[in-house]
């Protein structure tokens, strides 16, 4: 009986750009979301005004 070697795994390829609500695009767009409301706490954070202030929304 004969054994096979393992084969590579490969990292797995982007799929390429397409037009309209694809999989890829709300990763990505869910992605850049999280980032911008963790930009947001850590603004308010440092600044000690909630950001409607910083849109003169008192």
């Amino acid at each position: 009986m004969t054994t096979q070697p393992p084969k590579p795994t490969e990292a797995p390829i982007a799929p390429p750009p397409a037009f309209g609500w694809t999989a890829y695009a709300e990763r990505i767009n869910s992605r850049f979301a999280m980032i911008g409301f963790v930009a947001l706490l850590l603004l308010e954070l440092f600044t000690r005004q909630d950001f409607f202030t910083w849109l003169g929304w008192h």
